[in-house]
């Protein structure tokens, strides 16, 4: 494995999603969650381990997960498609410590490193527009881990979210006073889903309307994606504390491996 995590050249340029352009500022306060944060941390120092081991986030954002993980310890890298995320990263303490490169983290160059884990949280790997990003984002993370290291994301189970109970309106819990509202409608045959965040800041300013568009797949697409690029499925579970993968979980997180 790689000794340092010095960041790579940058990959081809990628446009970033607006809401992490424009609110960079407030992207902590609105969706921070410290809990799925805490849990999402212990599992992947975990798959760490001890020693030198080396992390790559892929959409590191302003550091929810990156940060916490190098106080533990971990040497952890990014990439972001947003300066404006970056930068929010830098200035936090120990951010200026975290290499992060600016660009389309399903182009990193082949320059032969290695990296113990890569790891996707927080659903953006479905940001990625089309299947062959997502093809093409297991080719890079396979390539970055070698033979012995993991591939890690997260994702919702569309079956099981595009159901009304999911699909509704739900006040979203925050970190301020603010008021966040999501609204999920699904497009079962562009298989997408777009989420909708309706705002009001609690210092009474102007409300918000902030959009998301996803490009979802099943668990059997996702293997299969995995497959195609040299991985296999190892773990499943149907959250980042660990608990079972079973009928009727929102969502999952899969561990990736080199396949035998």
């Amino acid at each position: 494995m790689s000794a340092s995590l010095e960041a790579p050249e940058p990959p081809e340029p990628a446009p970033a999603a607006p809401y992490a352009r424009r609110f960079a500022d407030r992207y902590d306060r609105w969706f921070g969650k410290e809990s799925l944060t805490a849990d999402t941390v212990d599992f992947l120092a975990r798959l760490a381990g001890s020693g030198t081991a080396l992390e790559l986030e892929l959409g590191v954002g302003t550091g929810r997960i990156a940060l916490p993980l190098a106080r533990r310890g971990v040497g952890v890298a990014g990439v972001d498609a947003s300066p404006e995320m970056a930068a929010q990263l830098a200035a936090k303490p120990g951010g200026d410590r975290i290499p992060v490169t600016v660009g389309d983290f399903t182009r990193l160059p082949a320059d032969g490193r290695t990296v113990d884990v890569v790891f996707v949280a927080g659903g953006t790997f479905f940001e990625l527009p089309t299947q062959e990003d997502q093809s093409r984002c297991f080719r890079h993370a396979a390539g970055l881990v070698g033979a012995d290291g993991a591939f890690v994301l997260d994702a919702i189970v569309p079956e099981v979210l595009v159901g009304a109970e999911w699909s509704g309106g739900r006040v979203v819990p925050n970190r301020g006073d603010d008021l966040v509202v999501r609204y999920r409608r699904f497009d079962r045959a562009a298989q997408r889903y777009h989420s909708h965040y309706a705002i009001t800041p609690g210092d009474g300013s102007g409300s918000v309307h902030l959009h998301v568009s996803f490009r979802y797949a099943g668990v059997g697409e996702l293997d299969l994606m995995a497959r195609a690029a040299g991985l296999e499925l190892r773990e499943r579970y149907g959250s980042w504390g660990g608990s079972p993968f079973r009928d009727g979980c929102p969502y999952h997180v899969s561990v990736y491996r080199a396949a035998r």
